[in-house]
């Protein structure tokens, strides 16, 4: 280990070793680009249709690709090199977000949303190889002690292009449909450029061999055998499943709360306020005991303020019910990831990781087409209270089922 590595540990302290400042920097700007293109995405494709399943088309639309290749990308990331998977996904997504601004420039009352969602396709198999090489990769540029605070470092990155994102695809979108399309591309051309500039050779154990079905499944055989992280994992798809209300936000913006295209963008944002605001606190504050139970606290929370905005009908109330579900949910995720990244073994790790996104991708992406098609059905008020309450059972019947999990005091 270098003199480097035994650095003290502070609150930035992961940006002392070589490569991690441009890999950080690089997932702001791409959580800047996606922001921005998923409120312009949502905002026009509802605009078109004014039907909100088709708001959960667009979620389902960019998992289906995660979903479908699983077993494939977290292979790749653990054979060849992550940062030159990440760089080529992001040239790919860049060509998506041309194709949305060539066809925002031709955009009409008639337009078809059928090149849209092609686009989203595309986009999406783009995600699916890029975040079990993203996630996989932020190991191999820190040292063990020091990942924990990289990870933060990563979700508050997130959660700050979260912040600011939104409101300016929305500002953007008012001005021009099609210039966050123009932003994204910039955005995301920077950000290849910047994984470029990554050390070519990280600590990464690559497979050896031949590609089987035992080397493809491993990831999978992995999660069910260590079921702290089954459990953990399995929390998050059903919790964010159930409870998420990100998808409906349009309509809120729109149809309930009547604030328009910059107010939607304010929403968007509200949840990350609150994560940023928590994830700095717990960069100078790690949790050091009862992280198992804090853990399933924090989802119980997220689900009791989900449902206090679903049934909200005054902004501020809305805004601060969406806070406060970021807070908790950074708490959540940050003591999941952790426990995901340390005690999967290198080698496995893009495996566990592709199979840690098709969860997330399901608790997001399927779950936008979940909230959509019972918004169709029930109404969108019911659909997102219905699911917080669903979240507040989910988290107690977890703690009853992986009790292991619950009981965890430090994730190392």
């Amino acid at each position: 280990m270098t003199v480097q590595d035994r650095a003290p540990v502070g609150r930035w302290v992961a940006f002392r070793h070589r490569g991690y400042p441009a890999y950080w920097t690089a997932l702001l700007l791409v959580g800047f680009a996606v922001q921005i293109q998923t409120v312009a995405i949502g905002w026009q494709v509802y605009d078109l249709t004014r039907d909100p399943f088709d708001l959960g088309l667009v979620g389902l639309s960019q998992f289906a690709p995660a979903l479908l290749l699983v077993l494939v990308t977290g292979a790749a990331a653990d054979r060849f090199s992550r940062r030159g998977i990440m760089c080529a996904c992001l040239v790919v997504e860049s060509c998506v977000a041309a194709g949305l601004l060539t066809y925002a420039a031709t955009l009409d009352a008639t337009s078809p949303t059928w090149p849209i969602f092609a686009l989203i396709l595309v986009f999406g198999t783009g995600r699916a190889f890029y975040n079990p090489a993203r996630q996989s990769l932020a190991p191999n540029l820190v040292p063990p002690e020091h990942l924990s605070n990289a990870i933060l470092a990563n979700s508050t990155a997130n959660q700050a292009a979260t912040i600011c994102g939104p409101v300016v695809g929305g500002l953007l979108y008012g001005l021009s449909p099609g210039l966050p399309y123009a932003v994204t591309l910039v955005l995301l051309l920077t950000a290849a450029a910047l994984v470029l500039t990554i050390p070519r050779q990280p600590r990464q154990i690559a497979v050896a061999g031949a590609k089987t079905w035992e080397t493809l499944s491993a990831g999978f055989r992995y999660i069910w055998a260590s079921k702290p992280v089954l459990g953990a994992i399995s929390l998050d798809l059903f919790a964010v499943l159930l409870g998420g209300a990100m998808a409906m936000l349009p309509v809120y913006a729109r149809d309930v709360l009547e604030i328009g295209p910059t107010g939607l963008g304010l929403l968007r944002s509200a949840p990350a306020v609150g994560a940023i605001g928590v994830g700095f606190w717990l960069m100078a504050h790690p949790i050091r005991r009862n992280a198992g139970l804090i853990m399933f606290l924090s989802v119980a929370a997220f689900g009791f303020f989900t449902l206090v905005f679903a049934l909200s009908t005054t902004l501020w109330l809305s805004a601060l019910a969406l806070l406060m579900t970021g807070a908790f949910d950074m708490v959540s995720v940050n003591l999941r990831s952790v426990l995901i990244q340390l005690w999967t073994p290198d080698a496995l790790r893009g495996r566990v990781n592709s199979v840690n996104q098709v969860f997330i991708g399901a608790s997001n992406e399927l779950g936008a087409f979940r909230a959509g098609t019972m918004a169709t059905l029930i109404g969108p008020v019911a659909a997102v209270a219905l699911g917080g309450a669903a979240t507040l059972a989910v988290a107690a019947l977890w703690a009853r089922l992986f009790p292991d999990l619950r009981r965890v005091q430090r994730l190392e």
